[in-house]
């Protein structure tokens, strides 16, 4: 018997509706799910929970996230009935030099290698997110991950793909001495399927953080050896980098759409370019008719029929990129123009440029395409909600792991500029613009708790797919399963700087809408059926105000393009 990909080729089950009295957790691998769920059986809360499901995400989805990368929260607190934002990115060391680097000779910023390495900043907000919302300890939240990074897991086909393409990567680009491979891969060669992996100096980093606490992980020796290892490696971090690392607590970014309240992190994270999609959407003409989401091309679940509704939204997509190109940045640098960008005035001027039937040419992309990202929810028994978006941006990131701390760091700092007239140029102590985004969505008929908590993995594709899942839930009706599981697309540069004409889309679309599209000027590119390079977006219900009122209850339902299933309780 052939095994079957267990990620990106299509689901090996139907696709399940989990629906629980009490609680849910949605996370892209089912080992992580279990784990949030195992801490909300023992009376944890949405953010004990939601720290479980990263931190065992850390282990077995190292590729797309690990301690050594960055994330944004959204927390709806149930007590309050108040939302808050919490920033979880790393910034660039002190001694970040765009200047020193362009007279170097280096027109972009390297994408692996030490000078790509911003300071992790996910502990961090594990720690201050505890703080304030946590209730078991950091022992019992940690248990979990520190149980697979110790006494293994299985590996699957997602890791084992992830592991030995990235060694290549990794070999060419820093050399056949780099670590990666000799920590990642089975003494060397592929791991089979099933087959036990342990990391047991993660497992020992993590046992440190559950002991002396997240910050442990900035301060004392643990921060001063991050550094020594990113120093020796080629970059400008000091122990002072590490320990003066703080998060940010703020507010959430909001917009309606179609009498719906969608809501995410605001700048640095890219979602504000999602609000402005479904700005545009809104102002470019009437909603798509909920008849239009029809049978998908197998007869097996439901796809946008109208190939006019999905050209307008790949025009509204190429402008909101746009814009994010020209002002998306660190805040603290530079002003980010929020209240412009989600004016309802401005996204009827904007949708005025879209012409009906016919493909733009867009303007060429000033910052790089790629990705590498989990996204992960939460609901508790007492209504509380987490949205975590959590990431180490490419393929295991920057490709340096330390073999002493089994930390891996990501390479957020790829994505910054040397342009110094460019709003995202790197800067000492400066964030970088992030393509992540965590949501959350409000209706008028639940007023004062959250409907849907839902967000997407998958780069620059993160807006486009969660605009999507938006116009299925509110447009189409849908349910969440049926909403994660339709066909989609998304619109990206064909290489670094180019303008974002390829239109990545599967195939699942009723016959002809392909070929509707590339009669429009499109630049169809299909890909496979159910293809993980087009996001995994995951969703939780609250149904009927959730587990905290009278009569509620959640549903849950994960991407079937991921290894993942919801767990509920």
């Amino acid at each position: 018997m052939t095994d079957r990909p267990e990620s990106g080729g299509g689901p090996l089950v139907p696709v399940p509706l989990a629906r629980g009295r009490h609680a849910a957790v949605v996370a892209p691998h089912h080992l992580a799910t279990a784990a949030g769920l195992s801490v909300l059986r023992a009376g944890g809360t949405a953010v004990d929970a939601a720290i479980a499901t990263n931190a065992a995400l850390a282990v077995v989805m190292p590729s797309s996230c690990g301690i050594g990368g960055d994330a944004f929260w959204l927390i709806w607190d149930a007590a309050t009935r108040r939302q808050h934002a919490l920033n979880g990115s790393g910034r660039a060391p002190a001694g970040a030099d765009a200047a020193g680097l362009r007279a170097r000779g280096l027109r972009t910023m390297p994408l692996r290698g030490p000078l790509s390495v911003t300071i992790p900043g996910a502990v961090r907000s594990w720690g201050d997110a505890h703080a304030r919302f946590g209730r078991l300890s950091r022992g019992d939240v940690l248990a979990p991950a520190i149980e697979l990074a110790e006494g293994g897991f299985p590996a699957w086909d997602g890791f084992i793909d992830a592991v030995d393409r990235t060694c290549l990567i990794v070999s060419k680009q820093l050399g056949r001495d780099a670590p990666f491979g000799a920590y990642y891969q089975a003494g060397g060669r592929s791991w089979r399927p099933g087959e036990l992996v342990r990391f047991p100096t993660l497992g020992a980093t993590l046992r440190r953080l559950a002991e002396d606490g997240f910050d442990s992980f900035y301060d004392g020796d643990l921060g001063e050896r991050q550094a020594h290892f990113l120093a020796e490696s080629g970059g400008p971090h000091t122990a002072a980098d590490f320990r003066d690392h703080t998060s940010t607590w703020g507010e959430p970014i909001s917009t309606t759409y179609r009498g719906v309240t969608v809501t995410t992190h605001p700048p640095n994270s890219s979602g504000i370019v999602a609000l402005e999609l479904l700005n545009i959407l809104s102002a470019s003409g009437d909603a798509p008719d909920p008849a239009s989401f029809g049978p998908d091309r197998d007869g097996q679940g439901r796809a946008v029929a109208d190939p006019s509704w999905i050209h307008r939204a790949i025009e509204a997509a190429k402008l909101a990129m746009a814009d994010r190109d020209a002002y998306l940045t660190d805040p603290e640098f530079r002003e980010v123009p929020v209240a412009r960008l989600l004016d309802p005035g401005y996204a009827t001027d904007l949708a005025r440029r879209i012409v009906p039937g016919r493909a733009s040419e867009p303007v060429a992309a000033t910052n790089p395409p790629g990705g590498g990202t989990v996204y992960l929810a939460v609901v508790d028994a007492e209504g509380n909600a987490v949205s975590l978006i959590e990431s180490n941006y490419m393929d295991f990131g920057s490709g340096l792991v330390d073999p002493e701390t089994g930390i891996h760091y990501q390479n957020r700092g790829s994505y910054c500029s040397l342009d110094p007239e460019h709003a995202n140029v790197l800067a000492p102590r400066k964030r970088t613009l992030h393509t992540l985004l965590p949501g959350m969505l409000f209706r008028a008929g639940q007023p004062g708790r959250p409907w849907v908590v839902a967000g997407s993995m998958g780069g620059d594709a993160q807006p486009q797919v969660h605009a999507q899942l938006v116009s299925a839930l509110v447009d189409g009706g849908l349910d969440i399963r049926t909403a994660v599981s339709m066909p989609r697309w998304f619109v990206e540069p064909e290489r670094h700087f180019a303008p974002p004409t390829a239109l990545r889309i599967e195939p699942r679309f009723a016959p002809g809408l392909l070929e509707a599209l590339a009669a429009m000027g499109h630049d169809v590119r299909p890909g496979a059926p159910f293809d993980s390079n087009l996001g995994h977006e995951h969703a939780i219900e609250l149904v009927a105000g959730g587990p905290s009122a009278d009569g509620g209850s959640v549903a849950a339902a994960t991407d079937p393009r991921s290894a993942g299933l919801p767990a509920v309780w």
